[in-house]
């Protein structure tokens, strides 16, 4: 039997009526389906409709609520959340779970300047070099800002300036390193917003930067590659199994490709030629977690060209190995279907 818990994240959104909803869902039992099997190449079950697994996490009347980002912490039943009201900017909000999903807090209080955010925050767990945890969370374009929580989330700093640089969804990733307090994070940026008064060039560039301090300060960040015709961008980084390999899956914003993957066998101080992966794994905003069984779950919004679920918040079940050799998986789960499709897809 499997068993996990995700959230409606990085992915996709829908409309209930006039209502923005996410969601969080259990996923206790499975029944295949065959709607979409005919497209793709691995058994595609359904779980759209499975009501009595679905937990409404925050809703208001005409406002967009999406982007979500979460961190479970060690307890392994303490979830916390931001999220921005508006599509792609504005106020972030802040909830705990305290039971894994079942049950949320109402908003919680939070620095003043948290209302100046101007992209989506994304939150992580950090640890330094003498053990000690924190959690920051980032708020993107110029300049990219952190606040820093010392408590678990309990208080946070309000939002800093980092560097004399900034962003798109940054930070895409925040990756441990085997150097302990070191980290690795990555986003992209369409000239925009990498530096001050940046004017778009067409050109999307993939930028990573590091940390050496348990994610305090960040380095300046550096290209590792770019492309004005295959706009790779939101990266989602993956340890291989044997902990040797770095894997970033990377939306196509073009739409002109499959999504693509890039391989670091050296920490993040080079990467391989990036590659399409296939029509199982187009999609955005790939964020992955292995399984009790040692099956990679990757969550994303499909975005397959001509996919029976294009826009849908789906998921991915295989193995490390199909990233490396470009192998189906095992089977898809529709999580949710997107009732507004690709209207307004960000």
């Amino acid at each position: 039997m499997f068993k996990a818990i995700f959230l409606y994240s990085k992915t996709t959104r829908f409309l209930i009526s006039t209502i923005r909803a996410f969601f969080i869902f259990t996923i206790i039992s499975m029944g295949r389906i065959g709607h979409a099997e005919n497209f793709f190449r691995i058994p595609v079950v359904d779980l759209d409709q499975r009501h009595d697994l679905q937990v409404v996490v925050d809703k208001e009347e005409g406002v967009y609520l999406g982007h979500p980002s979460t961190v479970l912490l060690e307890d392994g039943k303490t979830i916390l959340i931001v999220y921005p009201k508006g599509h792609g900017k504005g106020e972030i909000v802040y909830k705990r779970s305290r039971d894994g999903g079942k049950t949320w807090s109402g908003r919680l209080p939070v620095p003043e300047n948290w209302s100046t955010s101007k992209e989506v925050p994304t939150i992580h767990r950090v640890i330094n070099s003498a053990g000690v945890k924190r959690l920051i969370m980032w708020s993107g374009l110029y300049p990219a800002r952190l606040s820093v929580s010392e408590d678990d989330g309990l208080t946070w700093s309000p939002l800093k300036k980092v560097g004399n640089w900034g962003g798109i969804v940054v930070m895409g990733s925040v990756v441990a390193l085997k150097q302990p307090g070191h980290y690795l994070a990555m986003f992209h940026d369409d000239g925009r917003f990498i530096i001050k008064d940046g004017k778009s060039n067409g050109v999307f560039t993939l930028y990573q930067t590091f940390s050496t301090d348990g994610g305090l300060t960040w380095s300046f960040p550096e290209g590792l590659y770019s492309n004005s015709a295959v706009h790779l961008c939101e990266p989602g980084i993956i340890r291989s199994p044997d902990g040797k390999q770095l894997a970033a899956l990377l939306r196509e914003n073009s739409r002109q490709k499959n999504s693509h993957i890039i391989f670091s066998n050296d920490e993040g101080i080079s990467w391989s030629d990036p590659k399409e992966l296939p029509i199982e794994l187009t999609g955005d905003r790939h964020t992955g977690k292995y399984t009790h069984d040692g099956k990679l779950f990757i969550s994303f919004r499909d975005m397959a060209k001509n996919s029976p679920t294009q826009g849908d918040w789906v998921a991915w079940i295989g193995n490390y190995k199909d990233l490396t050799k470009g192998g189906p998986g095992d089977y898809r789960i529709r999580i949710k279907n997107n009732g507004s499709r690709l209207v307004g897809i960000g």
